[in-house]
């Protein structure tokens, strides 16, 4: 663990590594593509993130710590049609690209922007967390708790590692990339989860980010092969009208109808304690609304036994049980290693072996 008498600023600059996510501009800038902001940094500045910074015509980006880890159920990123019922070693590290102001994992990725938040951190190196994964019998590693775009290089330094002893890596993300953020990514990372916020820019403009990039970002990942899922957390007041939620279905659809659509719960937390949570009869009419646009495969989440069916997944050909869930316990799961329907032997979307 590192004293944290100094400035997060202080301690995480002295763990970085030169990045690769950038280009150098003609007036001496450098223009960082980790995430959809494209930050034109000057020397001595830092981006928008807070974590990547310009310095002698280098662009300066973290390595070798965590500010949190976790071996969680791989549901809970959530994944469902990755190897239900397995493990994601799940690692973060601080910042992020937005200031949601209901995230669930502020201590970490606002620890740059707000006093009270912050996190423990400690240095690992990523060989150490691709061995700990195996002891733990992992399935998959996962870079999440911050935005895991702004530390994409470590993420990838991890995911090479995990590849190397045969495990699945997923980012579990904002989607608020750049085509050549994703192209890095793709040779070391199988799966990609982007919260889709909204389908309305002013929202994601309160938030720090743009609908469009998020929305090229979903389209971009189906083509270019990652495994994709999505989820919308509903916030009462915020996105949860029926025009709303059936525009992101509608959307999805566009796209392709085997992604996976998560509608989970909000519950009140950090600066948006001032509504209610999301109640189970919004999350399955958001269900029913996925459903009608043509989404096979639509999910609630965040509210364990309170969802009836909708916590598992069924074939979209016969209807036949699947895979069985209560929140992110797996009960039962028949297509564990094959991804076939043993009723009708249709082909459900996923990775499954």
């Amino acid at each position: 663990m590192w004293e944290m008498a100094a400035s997060y600023e202080e301690i995480l600059d002295t763990h970085v590594i030169d990045g690769e996510l950038y280009r150098t501009l003609p007036d001496g800038r450098i223009q960082c593509y980790a995430c959809g902001h494209e930050c034109k940094i000057r020397d001595g500045r830092r981006g928008i993130c807070q974590v990547r910074y310009h310095e002698d015509g280098k662009l300066r980006v973290p390595t070798g710590y965590v500010g949190a880890l976790q071996c969680d159920p791989t549901e809970k990123k959530p994944f469902f049609h990755v190897f239900p019922g397995s493990k994601t070693l799940t690692f973060g590290m601080l910042g992020c690209d937005y200031h949601c102001g209901y995230c669930q994992n502020w201590i970490t990725s606002q620890a740059l922007r707000d006093k009270a938040a912050g996190a423990p951190l400690q240095e690992v190196t990523a060989s150490e967390l691709a061995a700990m994964a195996e002891r733990y019998d992992a399935c998959v590693v996962g870079s999440s708790y911050n935005e895991p775009l702004i530390t994409a290089e470590w993420a990838i330094e991890v995911f090479r590692a995990a590849k190397h002893r045969g495990l699945r890596t997923a980012f579990i993300s904002n989607g608020n990339a750049t085509r050549e953020v994703l192209e890095y990514l793709r040779p070391y990372t199988d799966c990609y989860k982007v919260d889709l916020k909204s389908m309305r820019d002013l929202n994601y403009r309160h938030l720090g980010g743009r609908l469009s990039v998020v929305l090229d970002t979903i389209h971009r990942l189906y083509t270019m092969g990652f495994w994709v899922e999505i989820v919308t957390l509903i916030v009462p007041g915020f996105n949860d009208s029926k025009e709303e939620l059936r525009d992101a279905a509608e959307f999805l659809v566009s796209v392709s109808a085997d992604i996976p659509w998560h509608v989970t719960a909000f519950h009140p937390d950090y600066k948006m304690t001032d509504r209610p949570g999301t109640a189970s009869a919004k999350l399955m009419e958001a269900v029913k609304i996925g459903q009608d646009a043509g989404l096979r495969f639509t999910y609630a989440g965040n509210l364990p036994g309170g969802v009836g069916d909708f916590e598992n997944t069924r074939c979209p050909q016969c209807e036949e049980l699947l895979v069985e869930r209560h929140g992110f316990h797996v009960r039962t799961n028949r297509i564990a290693g094959t991804g076939v329907c043993p009723r009708c032997k249709c082909r459900i979307p996923g990775i499954w072996s």
